[in-house]
């Protein structure tokens, strides 16, 4: 399957197919609606199932086998909030407190992006590393902690302790972490007791959850006007810098050409789980229409639809493929 066919069938995905659905759903003033305390459910079940089975596998895996791609995702936990903190300073021209509330959404990581680019990998039977979970959770905590501090050296004042709390305790990395010490401890075996609940209904999940997530992608999307011009294109651009950084330091760490695609897909991804609860903290003065616009609005559906299959192609290209 070439990367054209990839990129037809991502679109014609069901997961992306149902986060459109819920654009039109709200563009179209709909009524349908998916309760509250669902959505909280189905986020949940997403994070502790990707830890479940990334600590299964991480049982397995030897210790050699980790640790460069371990060494790889905590540079770009350190490289990708600070690259767009200066651009965003440099180039855009945005005030401290906002430019590093953004950098804090682009150096961490959306958990939902890093679940389609695996899906996406399974439909193009494609194997990843099992440890790859892990990588999530080194990647979503550091680059949140180094956009604070920058702000902080630069302002001063902020609770960042109150910050750092609410981000471990938060549930994308409570779950993850937790989840993942949990499948670590009880292995393979564990999971397959398991299996029935947290292992195959789990694409089915992703499409009532994308379904959601695209109604709430939509009311951002009015917000674009407010935003500018740069902001949008920042939301676009960054995305395929740090992609290919993440793509290309997966390759230098040895991982597969599956694995490396996505660490691709984790560094051009933006939060909008943990980062925003963070920035609401340390940093209330930042303007949400920006950080969550660029990230939910303008950076998750295109990584969703374009980001994924052309990461996908520079790993391959980077791996000697066509």
């Amino acid at each position: 399957m070439d990367t054209l066919e990839l990129l037809r069938a991502n679109l014609l995905s069901p997961a992306v197919l149902a986060f459109a659905l819920g654009i039109v759903a709200t563009l179209v003033k709909s009524d349908l609606k998916i309760p509250d305390a669902l959505y909280t459910t189905l986020s949940i079940y997403l994070l502790l199932s990707i830890g479940l089975k990334g600590g299964a596998a991480l049982a397995t895996t030897p210790f050699a086998e980790v640790w460069k791609p371990a060494l790889a995702t905590l540079a770009l936990s350190i490289i990708t909030p600070l690259l767009s903190y200066t651009t965003l300073r440099r180039l855009g021209r945005f005030d401290v407190v906002n430019a590093a509330a953004i950098a804090a959404h682009y150096g961490s990581v959306s958990a939902v992006t890093f679940i389609a680019a695996t899906t996406f990998m399974q439909a193009a039977k494609q194997p990843v590393e099992g440890f790859l979970p892990t990588l999530v959770a080194i990647l979503e905590v550091p680059a949140i902690v180094i956009a604070l501090l920058i702000a902080r050296r630069s302002l001063g004042g902020g609770s960042l302790g109150e910050a750092v709390r609410e981000i471990f305790a938060g549930k994308s990395v409570l779950l993850l972490v937790g989840g993942s010490v949990m499948g670590f401890l009880t292995g393979p075996e564990g999971l397959k007791q398991v299996a029935a609940v947290f292992v195959e209904p789990f694409r089915g999940v992703l499409v009532l959850f994308l379904l959601e997530l695209g109604m709430i992608a939509a009311k951002r999307l009015r917000d674009l006007r407010s935003v500018g011009g740069f902001l949008v294109g920042f939301g676009i651009a960054m995305p395929l810098i740090q992609g290919s950084l993440g793509v290309w330091l997966g390759s230098l760490a040895g991982m597969s050409v599956g694995g490396a695609m996505v660490l691709g897909a984790m560094a051009a991804s933006a939060s909008y789980i943990a980062a925003p609860a963070a920035v609401r903290i340390a940093l209330p003065q930042a303007n949400p229409s920006y950080y969550l616009t660029a990230s939910l609005g303008i950076t998750f559906p295109f990584n969703l639809t374009l980001g994924i299959p052309i990461y996908y192609a520079i790993s391959r290209w980077l791996h000697g493929g066509s």
